[in-house]
C-alpha cells in the first residue's frame, strides 16, 4: 500500500519546516551485490541521507564518469536487473520508508515496457525515476504514466540550459529539480564556483519544487557549501567510489556510512535555513 503522501514530497516538505538540507546519495544498484545495496541504503538512512537514488546498471552509461562505469559494469557483473533492482527496492520497503529514486537509461524502461516499468516500479515502492537520457520534450505519455502511478518525474538541468528551456523542464518535473553542477559526465570537482548558486537562484525564478545540486560533491565541506543555498545536495561519484574499493570487506557498509554520516553532519549542522522557512509550508504540488 502506498503512502498518501509521495515519499519524496513528504521528505521535503519536512526539511522546509524544520528548516533544513536535504542529503541524496547515489549508489549503483548491485555493487558488489544487491544484498548490500539493501543494507547501504537502510544505514545511509541511519547515518542521514534523506532521499537515495539507485543507479540501475547499464551497459553503456554515457553521462557517468570512470567511477560509476565501473559500478554499473561490477552491477551487471553481479547479475543485476532492472526486475532484481524493483525486487531489491520491495525488500527495503518492508524496512524502511526513504525516499528511493531509479536512476537509469530509457533503453532499460524501453525494453522492460515503459507502462509495465512504471507501473512495477511504484508496486515496490519507488517514489521517483530520473532518466538520463529522456529529453522532456518526448516525454509526454511517460509524465502521464508516472503521474497516474503517483511517481514523480525528476528533470535534469544543465549550466548551459537556456532560460526558455528552463522554464519547458520544470512544467515537467515533479519531486525535485536536479541541477547538474558541471559540464560533462558524473565525478569529483575541486571548488563550488559561484556560478552555481547563480544558476539555482535562476532555476527558482521558474518553479517553486526543491533544487538539488550533484556531479561533483566529493566532501563534507563542499556539500555544506551547496546546502547554503540550494535545497539539497546530491554526493554520488565519492560514496561509489568508496565501496568500489571496499567490495566485500566487512568494513563496506559501516566505513560507506561513516561518510555518508560526515555529510549529513555538514549539510544539517551549516547549512542556512530554507528561504521562508519560518512561513507556513507550501502545499505539496498535486500530480
Amino acid at each position: 500500500m502506498r503512502p498518501l503522501m509521495n515519499r519524496i514530497d513528504a521528505r521535503f516538505r519536512t526539511l522546509r519546516e524544520q528548516g533544513e538540507k536535504g542529503l541524496i546519495i547515489y549508489i549503483g544498484a548491485g555493487d558488489p551485490d544487491l544484498r548490500a545495496t539493501e543494507e547501504l541504503t537502510l544505514a545511509f538512512e541511519r547515518a542521514g541521507a534523506d532521499v537515495i537514488e539507485l543507479g540501475a546498471p547499464f551497459s553503456d552509461p554515457l553521462a557517468d564518469g570512470p567511477v560509476n562505469q565501473l559500478a554499473a559494469q561490477r552491477g551487471l557483473a553481479s547479475g543485476t536487473t532492472p526486475r532484481k533492482v524493483l525486487e531489491t527496492v520491495a525488500s527495503i520497503r518492508k524496512r524502511s520508508q526513504i525516499p528511493i529514486v531509479l536512476y537509469l537509461y530509457y533503453n532499460l524502461v524501453h525494453r522492460f515496457g515503459q507502462e509495465t516499468f512504471i507501473r512495477q516500479a511504484a508496486a515496490s515502492g519507488v517514489d521517483g525515476l530520473l532518466i538520463l537520457d529522456l529529453p522532456p520534450e518526448e516525454a509526454e505519455e511517460y509524465d502521464r504514466l508516472m503521474r497516474a502511478a503517483d511517481l514523480r518525474p525528476i528533470y535534469l538541468v544543465a549550466p548551459t540550459t537556456p532560460e526558455e528551456r528552463i522554464a519547458r523542464i520544470v512544467r515537467r518535473a515533479a519531486g525535485f529539480i536536479y541541477y547538474v553542477s558541471r559540464e560533462g559526465v558524473t565525478g569529483r570537482r575541486t571548488a563550488i564556483g559561484k556560478q552555481i548558486e547563480e544558476r539555482v537562484a535562476l532555476i527558482r525564478r521558474f518553479t517553486d519544487l526543491p533544487v538539488a545540486v550533484g556531479f561533483g560533491i566529493a566532501a563534507p565541506e563542499q556539500a555544506k557549501q551547496v546546502a547554503a543555498f540550494a535545497d539539497a545536495a546530491v554526493v554520488g561519484s565519492a560514496v561509489v567510489d568508496r565501496i568500489g574499493r571496499l567490495g566485500r570487506s566487512p568494513e563496506l557498509v559501516p566505513q560507506t556510512a561513516a561518510f555518508v554520516r560526515s555529510l549529513a553532519e555538514a549539510i544539517k549542522g551549516g547549512a542556512a535555513p530554507f528561504p521562508g522557512s519560518n512561513a507556513p509550508a507550501a502545499e505539496t504540488r498535486k500530480p
